[in-house]
């Protein structure tokens, strides 16, 4: 079985570490960084991810992530690509699904079983 791989999006250090650790530790992934969006869009033209993670808020320059995730889905090469959102607040993770992403989940959120399901569900 090939190892997938996730593309996370504009986390900050902190974050960034603990939700690393925990894709690598519950799923066996490979993770890519990318703090801006051209970084990303690079990584996806040249990489094969299998899930991408986006903050609402990018830490490196404060853009609005949800500018990315519309981006990615309007890609034709990206229709079955699943897209999720990092944010605490349900309002945005109902609007980043009303564009065509997957529920995500919240950093506070990272350790609860809703967010394994939903992540086996991409990565399992």
């Amino acid at each position: 079985m090939t190892k997938k791989t996730v593309l996370s999006i504009g986390q900050c250090r902190p974050d960034q570490a603990a939700i690393s650790h925990y894709l690598t530790t519950h799923f066996g992934v490979t993770v890519l960084t990318a703090d801006l969006a051209a970084d990303a869009y690079q990584l996806l033209k040249s990489q094969t991810i299998d899930l991408v993670l986006i903050n609402r808020k990018l830490d490196a320059d404060s853009s609005d992530g949800m500018e990315i995730l519309q981006q990615i889905l309007a890609d034709k090469r990206a229709l079955t690509l699943p897209v999720m959102l990092i944010s605490n607040f349900v309002e945005w993770q109902e609007k980043a699904v009303a564009l065509g992403a997957r529920y995500g989940f919240g950093k506070a959120e990272l350790n609860r079983s809703e967010t394994k399901l939903r992540l086996s569900a991409v990565l399992e």
